[in-house]
């Protein structure tokens, strides 16, 4: 089974299990990260905010204009940003890293 890799704010790094059509938000729930997805996954409030790792973001798709606004509103952005609800889980992603803002 492919995992990805939450790291936290103290630089605590645990990976977990994925399957191919979750969103990073959803890996969050199922494993009781501190990622909060107010909204659901709608994509209204930029509380599932993650920093993706330098090494993984040419692999994934780019952010929509929609995406890009949500994360104006966010804290801490980087150019790394991404919202956990827009990003698609797939194989292709197994490994990937996040950090936690």
């Amino acid at each position: 089974m492919p995992k990805m890799t939450f790291i936290d704010k103290k630089g605590v790094s645990r990976a977990y299990d994925f399957k191919t059509g979750d969103t990073i938000l959803a890996v969050a729930r199922t494993y009781n990260i501190d990622i909060e997805g107010a909204c659901d996954g709608s994509m209204a409030c930029a509380t599932c905010h993650v920093i993706v790792a330098p090494e993984w973001i040419a692999e994934l798709p780019t952010a929509s204009e929609g995406e890009n606004a949500m994360l104006d509103i966010a804290t801490g952005v980087t150019k790394n940003s991404r919202l956990g609800c827009q990003i698609i889980l797939t194989d292709a992603l197994d490994g990937l890293k996040v950090n936690l803002p």
